[in-house]
């Protein structure tokens, strides 16, 4: 048996991302050279955790621009491999800002863990005059460790995001996240948590969703998804390329369309969608307005994403098609 003390322990894995980013000036905040620092370095950066028990890996060591499958199998597995431990409170990520949303999204709708996923990021590399990452480990860890949290989240600048909320809306800023109509799961205030909504949605019993991500692993490779966008002046001319192009790519199983509005797109795109969802592809529509969503209605063309953004309905409809 575990005891309460015992089980108050974290793990932290790195991925890379601007939080271990190198630049060779400290007041160079764009010119960095991304996942450079060891996830061990970027703990020892923060005294505040050296009474923390934590294990610490380094999982993998990229810009998170590049995120691929691989990594997202390798990562959703230790997640899961740690989530299983008894000792084990929790796990906190340290992850690139440009694709969190993606990456939060996957694990929470594959894992639905039962302890917190805590992912964290930064604005300013490791080397700036005034790095942001610090701080914002030093959060996600006082998450990860709140009694009764669990799911995954995102944590930056003081406030904590829900997996499915979150999207980064500003490219410079530290504060570069937005729960949209959702607003914020909670905030952190000196290493103490405000909670405005409940903790995200989870499994009832073990520490995750085990088919889940047995289905994710057995993946070879993610059904081809593509997203588009609807514009002035737009016509069909992208789609009928992409249901004509076979040579030495995966065929199209799906695409997301990025509509105006409440979900609108201009003619002369529908009918080069209707025309793909003729021939087999499913067809999905979401809003390109940075907050709301596709309010259905009777006259509705194409299926709609649910509330979800154009990147995370692109990554939900090549995971459904997994699994058809």
């Amino acid at each position: 048996m575990v005891n309460a003390n015992q089980a108050r322990r974290l793990v932290v894995l790195g991925t890379g991302g601007t939080i271990a980013g190198r630049a060779t000036r400290a007041n160079d905040n764009v010119g960095y050279v991304a996942g450079q620092v060891a996830v061990g370095d970027l703990v020892a950066m923060v005294p505040a955790l050296a009474a923390c028990p934590l294990d610490v890996e380094q999982v993998a060591q990229i810009n998170s621009k590049d995120m691929v499958l691989g990594v997202w199998q390798a990562l959703a597995a230790k997640v899961a491999e740690h989530l299983d431990r008894p000792e084990v409170a929790g796990v906190v990520i340290t992850h690139g800002t440009d694709t969190i949303e993606e990456t939060a999204f996957l694990l929470q709708t594959r894992l639905r863990p039962s302890k917190p996923v805590v992912l964290t990021c930064a604005m300013r590399p490791a080397t700036a005059l005034v790095p942001d990452g610090p701080q914002n480990l030093s959060d996600a860890v006082a998450v990860a460790m709140h009694p009764g949290a669990r799911g995954v989240m995102v944590v930056c600048a003081g406030r904590i995001h829900d997996a499915i909320d979150v999207a980064k809306v500003h490219p410079y800023r530290t504060d570069p996240f937005d729960s949209g109509d959702a607003g914020d799961l909670g905030c952190v205030e000196e290493a103490q948590l405000r909670l405005f909504r409940p903790w995200p949605d989870a499994v009832r019993q073990g520490s995750h969703d085990h088919a889940g991500l047995q289905r994710l692993l057995a993946a070879a490779s993610l059904p081809r998804v593509e997203l588009i966008f609807s514009h002035a002046n737009a016509d069909g001319e992208v789609v009928r390329a992409l249901l004509g192009h076979t040579a030495g790519a995966a065929r199209l199983r799906g695409l997301v369309v990025a509509g105006t509005g409440n979900g609108t797109v201009h003619d002369d795109l529908l009918a080069a969608l209707k025309q793909a969802e003729a021939s087999g592809v499913e067809v999905v529509v979401a809003s390109r307005c940075a907050r709301g969503r596709v309010v259905p209605h009777a006259g509705q063309p194409l299926a709609d994403s649910g509330g979800l953004s154009p990147v995370k309905a692109r990554l939900a409809l090549a995971l459904q098609l997994l699994e058809v």
